[in-house]
């Protein structure tokens, strides 16, 4: 059985809790979550309806990249992989992390402890579901990865990317 770090029981239970609410957030035109404490009011470059958003990226990662959801913990085929290469935004290709800066967080989700380039990801204060975070979005389309804690796990910089693997891709070093 794999050891999980003391803090994933708390968060886990935490986002059992939300992760039905999640299902149910959409965004408008300018990628504002209703009733979430996230507004986001920037243009991106990558400009889709919900239709094609859909049709693009299937149910899941709809549900996640652009209704702002949560994946379940331990589902993500990038959770537990340790290749070289570069991980992509899901829905628009960016550049986002390099493998070199993955680390087992032990939290369930791909953990890295920077971006590749802090142009790759836009962060935006997320005080929904009564806490306190930074959300992370793509900085190409807007769509949602997870969440960046500086709680001191992802050295050397302490700070732990919590990406939805779902809302990644790989390119493998070739």
């Amino acid at each position: 059985m794999k050891q999980v770090k003391p803090w994933t029981l708390t968060l886990f239970i935490a986002l059992l809790g939300v992760q039905g609410a999640c299902v149910s957030q959409g965004t408008s035109s300018t990628n504002e979550a209703q009733d979430t404490g996230r507004k986001d009011t920037m243009t991106y470059k990558i400009q889709k309806t919900e239709e094609e958003w859909r049709q693009l990226l299937g149910d899941e990662a709809y549900r996640v990249l652009r209704l702002k959801g949560t994946e379940r913990p331990f589902t993500s085929e990038f959770e537990t992989q340790w290749e070289a290469g570069t991980y992509v935004c899901n829905g628009c290709g960016q550049e986002l992390f390099s493998s070199e800066t993955k680390f087992d967080a032990g939290c369930g989700w791909p953990s890295f402890y920077q971006s590749m380039d802090k142009s790759k990801v836009k962060e935006i204060p997320d005080l929904s579901h009564g806490m306190n975070r930074v959300e992370v979005v793509c900085s190409g389309c807007g769509g949602h990865l997870g969440h960046v804690f500086n709680d001191g796990y992802g050295q050397p910089t302490g700070l732990r990317y919590c990406i939805n693997g779902v809302s990644l891709g790989f390119v493998k070093k070739p």
